[in-house]
C-alpha cells in the first residue's frame, strides 16, 4: 500500500506526497484502455469513471498499473440528480454509499491507488444541495477506513454556489477537483472571484469544449483542428497548470483514448482506429522535455468552396464541393476524406454521457488527394472530415460542418391576363 499525503498550507503552498516523495500529477482521463501508451508518454497517474466498465474491473486495471508505475484516482461512480436520483431519498443515499464503501473496502490496499474521487460533475444541472451531505457522510467513512489515500469530487467547472456549498457541508473533502476547457484560460480569475484559494486538482482539461466554440448560422460548433488543438493544449498546460505551483496538485487531460462526443475526433487524443493525434506528442514533450522520434501530421487550413471556419458554408443537393487541405508535406502520408451526418439534436449527449457516432454518408464523386470533390442528393446537416495518416500510427484530423438545403423549387411566372385598359 503506497501512503499518499496531502501537505502544505495557503502560505507555502500546498503538494500531494506518495511514500513521503513529492508527486505532481502527470495524468490523463484514461478510464480503462491505453496505460502502456500513457506510461511510455512520460505520464505517472490517471483517473477512472468507476470501478468496473463490464470488459475490466479496478483490480485488474490497477495491476496493469502497478506494473507500468502509474496511480489511480480511482472514481466512485455516484448517481447524478440529472440523472434522476433523489438525494431528498435517505434510504437511497445509504444504500448508494453503502455499496460506495464495498469498492473502498476491496481497493484501498492497492499500492497503484492514488486517492478516491467521488462521482463526476455532480453539480451539473444540480438543484439539491443534499447532494454534498452525502458526499461528507461518504468522505468520512472512507477516511474511517482508509486514511492513507486524499478523497475528492470531481466538478463542472467552477462557481461560486458550488464551491460554497462544499465548503459548508463536504468540509471533509481533502480538496477540490476542476474540468474545465476553454475557460482555464481565466483559471486564476476565476478562483479568485469565486473565493477558492485551497488546494486543487483539474481533472478534465483539453481542447476548447464544443458548448464554448463559435457555431454555424444552424447551431453546429466548429471543431479545431488536431493542431489546433495541441497548440492550445501545450499552451494551457504551461501558462496556467504549471504556473500555479503553490495551489495546483497536477491535471489529467481528457482524453486520452477516443470517444464520440459531437464527433468522433473533439475530445480523444487517439482515433478511432487507434492512431496518436499531435495532441499526445505536446503532452509527450511536456511531461519528458522530448519530442516522439515522429510527431504527428500538422494541418494548416481546411477549406470548404474556398471558405475556412468560421464560416457557415451552404449549398444544395446535388451541388459539387471541392475541399482543400493545406498540411506538412511528406511523400509517405495518406489523405482520406469522410463525410458524416451530424449528430441529431435529440441525441445529443449532456455532460459527456454516451451519444452514437453519426454514419458516413457515400458522398464521392473524385478525389486528388490534397483536393476532394463531392455532392449530396440528400439535405441535412454534414460535416465533412479529412484526415492524414503517417506509417508511425499518427494522425492529424479536421473536420468542418455544412448544410445541405433541398433544391429551391422552379418558380412558374404568370402573366396578368387582366391588365387595367388604359384611362
Amino acid at each position: 500500500m503506497a501512503k499518499v499525503q496531502l501537505l502544505g498550507d495557503k502560505a507555502d503552498g500546498y503538494q500531494l506526497t506518495v511514500d513521503g516523495e513529492p508527486f505532481f500529477i502527470k495524468g490523463a482521463g484514461l478510464e480503462f484502455g491505453h496505460l502502456k501508451s500513457l506510461a511510455e508518454a512520460g505520464g505517472n497517474a490517471f483517473r477512472t469513471w468507476r470501478v468496473a466498465n463490464g470488459e475490466r474491473d479496478a483490480i485488474d486495471i490497477l495491476d496493469e498499473a502497478e506494473a507500468l508505475g502509474l496511480k489511480v484516482c480511482m472514481g466512485l461512480d455516484i448517481a447524478r440528480e440529472r440523472h434522476g436520483f433523489d438525494y431528498y431519498d435517505q434510504e437511497a443515499v445509504i444504500a448508494q454509499n453503502e455499496a460506495m464503501m464495498l469498492d473502498v473496502i476491496r481497493l484501498k490496499d492497492h499500492p497503484a491507488l492514488l486517492m478516491w474521487g467521488l462521482g463526476n460533475e455532480l453539480n451539473l444541472r444540480a438543484k439539491n444541495d443534499g447532494v454534498w451531505d452525502a458526499m461528507e457522510d461518504l468522505a468520512v467513512r472512507i477516511k474511517q477506513v482508509d486514511p492513507d489515500h486524499p478523497v475528492t469530487t470531481m466538478l463542472a467547472g467552477v462557481d461560486e454556489p458550488t464551491v460554497t456549498a462544499i465548503a459548508q457541508r463536504a468540509p471533509s473533502l481533502d480538496f477540490l477537483s476542476f474540468q474545465i476547457y476553454g475557460e482555464i484560460d481565466h483559471l486564476p480569475e476565476i478562483l479568485e472571484k469565486v473565493g477558492y484559494d485551497g488546494p486543487y486538482q483539474i481533472t478534465e482539461w483539453g481542447p476548447t469544449g464544443h458548448w464554448e466554440s463559435p457555431e454555424t448560422d444552424w447551431g453546429r460548433p466548429f471543431e479545431p483542428s488536431s493542431t489546433q488543438k495541441a497548440n492550445d493544449i501545450i499552451r494551457r498546460y504551461e501558462e496556467i497548470i504549471l504556473a500555479d505551483i503553490k495551489r495546483c496538485l497536477g491535471a489529467y487531460i481528457f482524453l486520452w483514448g477516443q470517444k464520440q462526443e459531437r464527433t468522433p475526433t473533439w475530445y480523444g487524443m487517439f482515433l478511432e482506429t487507434g492512431e496518436r493525434t499531435a495532441a499526445v506528442d505536446v503532452m509527450q514533450k511536456a511531461w519528458t522535455g522530448d519530442w516522439p522520434i515522429h510527431q504527428a501530421p500538422q494541418i494548416q487550413s481546411l477549406r470548404l468552396n474556398a471558405e475556412e471556419a468560421p464560416t457557415s458554408i451552404e449549398g444544395a443537393v446535388n451541388q459539387v464541393f471541392h475541399a482543400e487541405v493545406h498540411a506538412t508535406e511528406s511523400d509517405d502520408h495518406l489523405i482520406s476524406w469522410r463525410v458524416r451526418e451530424e449528430v441529431p439534436t435529440a441525441l445529443q449527449s449532456d455532460g459527456g454521457d454516451f451519444e452514437p457516432t453519426p454514419p458516413t454518408v457515400e458522398a464521392v464523386i473524385g478525389t486528388q488527394n490534397r483536393q476532394f470533390n463531392f455532392q449530396l442528393s440528400e439535405p441535412g446537416q454534414y460535416r465533412l472530415f479529412c484526415q492524414i495518416d503517417t506509417p508511425h500510427d499518427s494522425s492529424a484530423v479536421a473536420n468542418i460542418p455544412f448544410l445541405i438545403k433541398a433544391e429551391p423549387q422552379k418558380r412558374t411566372r404568370f402573366f396578368n391576363l387582366f391588365r387595367r385598359s388604359a384611362a
